[in-house]
């Protein structure tokens, strides 16, 4: 079995010795060079042609985003990106995961040598992960998407579309968001993400999308044109409140390893039957799976990514082999179907239960 080469870049001496070490101690894995800028970054891809790129966002002269949009245009492979765990970092990363970056670990603290153990268990998984993402469906560009626009359909006002994502996630996310227009009914996300990270991806979404984009709030009613983020720290459900939909935030425990997780989302919409649609996007694991199958008993819609076009088809296909997809589609055929759905009034409403 061939190992894992991996070309760590990062202008910190430190930390690139720290990564180096960390990955040589798996026996898959094996660090074939190192850079301390883009130039040098750029000679040794060309030279070593290794299967993953961990790279730092802050370096001298050409930065890692900058570094990042020419890799993936011009040889396009893995990368993780190893990002500082600040609002400044975060929003960094979101732009990097949006170029096509497939993941990203927080820095430890070397100094006060703190979580180095986790830090080094999660950035092995993350790197093997990272090694058998399919790279080939990069999220695209803003402005490059064609926007399909949804007319009301009846009942789009007690509708409500749930998706769930992983690894991957935030482009595959992006890239679907952009395909739609206005007019829609509430959308709810649970994406497998940091709580600092989750506000920024919802920022930069709502910069660039024709509806409202926001990291959820306790309590608080859900709108149409609206789409509703998880935060990092807590798990999101629907309560159904007289006449009112309202997101409610709940501390742990983690579900499936994580929260907010995706099948805790999905299992607090079964009331809403067939008013209900359920997506299950790119990512390692299986949370959602369950989910996604108990929505569809309940009479929802339900879609999973097809494999081609997911980075990593764990939790979608985890759902397809369950049986727990009414479709299985790639992210352009899932805007359209839910166009359609909602142009031709498929989502129907369905009392639910105070």
């Amino acid at each position: 079995m061939n190992r894992i080469s991996v070309l760590v870049v990062d202008d910190s001496a430190a930390m690139r010795s720290l990564l180096t070490h960390i990955l040589n101690q798996d026996p898959q894995i094996n660090v074939v060079g190192t850079a301390p800028n883009a130039d040098i970054a750029r000679t040794k891809i060309k030279a070593l042609n290794p299967d993953v790129m961990t790279l730092d966002i802050e370096m001298p002269g050409m930065d890692g985003l900058a570094f990042l949009e020419k890799v993936m245009t011009l040889r396009a492979m893995p990368v993780v990106m190893v990002s500082s765990m600040t609002q400044q970092g975060a929003d960094s990363t979101m732009r990097a995961l949006m170029l096509g970056a497939v993941d990203f670990i927080g820095k430890p603290d070397i100094a006060m040598n703190r979580d180095i153990s986790s830090f080094a268990t999660s950035l092995t998984l993350k790197v093997k992960a990272a090694a058998q993402a399919n790279i080939h469906s990069l999220p695209r560009q803003p402005g490059s998407q064609i926007l399909n626009t949804v007319n009301a359909a009846q009942g789009c006002n007690d509708a409500i579309i749930a998706i769930g994502a992983s690894t991957g996630g935030v482009g595959t996310i992006t890239e679907l968001l952009n395909q739609l227009h206005i007019n829609l009914p509430p959308v709810v996300i649970a994406q497998h993400i940091p709580p600092v990270f989750s506000d920024s991806f919802a920022r930069r979404l709502n910069q660039q999308l024709p509806y409202t984009v926001k990291e959820a709030e306790d309590n608080e009613p859900l709108q149409v044109n609206h789409v509703y983020i998880a935060p990092g720290d807590r798990h999101l459900v629907i309560e159904h409140r007289h006449t009112t939909r309202v997101c409610k935030l709940l501390i742990g425990p983690r579900v499936n390893h994580h929260i907010p997780s995706v099948d805790v989302l999905f299992t607090s919409l079964l009331n809403y039957g067939s008013a209900a649609m359920g997506i299950l996007l790119t990512g390692m694991g299986d949370d959602g799976a369950r989910g996604l199958l108990q929505m569809k008993n309940a009479g929802a819609m339900t879609i999973a990514q097809d494999e081609q076009s997911s980075v990593v088809w764990g939790m979608p296909g985890a759902a397809v082999s369950m049986g727990a997809a009414c479709q299985v589609l790639g992210v352009e055929a899932i805007a359209s179907q839910l166009t359609e759905s909602l142009t031709r009034g498929h989502l129907k409403p369905k009392r639910v239960a105070t």
